[in-house]
């Protein structure tokens, strides 16, 4: 066994193996990244020629002013706000009542699975009829309590519920899971001791429970922000590949989209896409900083 610092040759076996790995991670993630970057600094450019033939902060200029992604920025952070939260009582919520579960535990984990795995195309036609005003299944019960039935699909100020509605339903269930395997790796020993010294249920809730699984509830706070600002799917598939009504649910990967494929702005959209990243890092960072605290590993 070689307990020596590693020679030269060492170093380039070790790249050698890695090389593979890092060609693809560099094409496929590094490149494009340093690429987009780049072009949000075009502001004459011939896509198909590759020709540049000015640079400059126009681009970003530009999407200050535009009204339209001033709306994608507020739906954006309308959207995250209301699903991570909601998402996250929710899942913890049902995953601790499924631990309690002895019997057909193993059913309920699965149903409440199935949405995460199944197509958002397919999910979104399902929700078209619930969102449906005539006839849907959501307007129904709705009149239960005395609600007239809402144009879910046409009534801009209902667009970004139903998305938010759709969205945490979708990833609950996944979120149940990662619950779920930190709720049973929770020493049962603290329990039994936090009930000899006559701590109810909430009171062990509240610090046992929440403290042990707190590194799983901030992996899922991380995920459901990054997954929440890259919204796309959802409301192309939910509005047939627009925006909502009048446009009112664009956000700003829809907005990217739009720049990019619709209008062929490649400028504009890879600026759009530089503005995004900024926002996910100022959350991630906050996330960050927040966990030191109150994360216990």
């Amino acid at each position: 066994m070689n307990n020596g610092k590693p020679t030269w040759r060492d170093n380039l076996k070790a790249l050698a193996y890695l090389a593979p790995m890092l060609i693809i991670v560099f094409i496929f993630s590094l490149y494009p990244i340093v690429s987009s970057l780049a072009m949000s600094f075009y502001t004459q450019y011939n896509f198909f020629t590759g020709e540049v033939g000015a640079l400059g902060f126009e681009n970003f200029v530009t999407l200050i002013q535009d009204p339209v992604f001033q709306q994608a920025v507020v739906n954006t952070i309308i959207f995250v706000i209301g699903v991570v939260p909601i998402s996250i009582v929710l899942s913890l919520a049902i995953a601790t009542l499924l631990s309690k579960i002895k019997k057909l535990a193993a059913f309920f984990r699965t149903i409440y699975f199935l949405p995460f795995v199944t197509s958002v195309v397919a999910i979104s036609m399902v929700w078209r009829w619930i969102y449906n005003k005539d006839a849907g299944l959501l307007n129904y019960f709705l009149s239960f309590f005395g609600v007239h039935p809402i144009d879910w699909l046409n009534d801009p100020k209902y667009t970004m519920l139903a998305l938010i509605i759709l969205a945490v339903w979708k990833g609950l269930g996944f979120n149940i899971l990662l619950f779920l395997v930190a709720l049973n790796n929770v020493d049962k020993k603290l329990y039994q001791a936090a009930t000899l010294d006559g701590a109810n249920s909430w009171q062990q809730f509240k610090n046992i429970t929440l403290p042990m699984i707190s590194p799983i509830t901030f992996l899922v706070s991380v995920n459901a922000v990054i997954g929440s600002f890259k919204v796309f799917d959802e409301i192309y598939a939910l509005f047939g590949g627009q925006p909502g009504p009048g446009g009112s649910g664009i956000t700003v990967v829809f907005y990217l989209y739009r720049a990019f494929y619709e209008q062929s702005k490649y400028g504009i959209a890879a600026a759009s896409g530089v503005v995004l990243f900024l926002m996910i890092l100022v959350v991630t960072i906050f996330q960050n900083t927040w966990s030191k605290k109150h994360v216990h590993y």
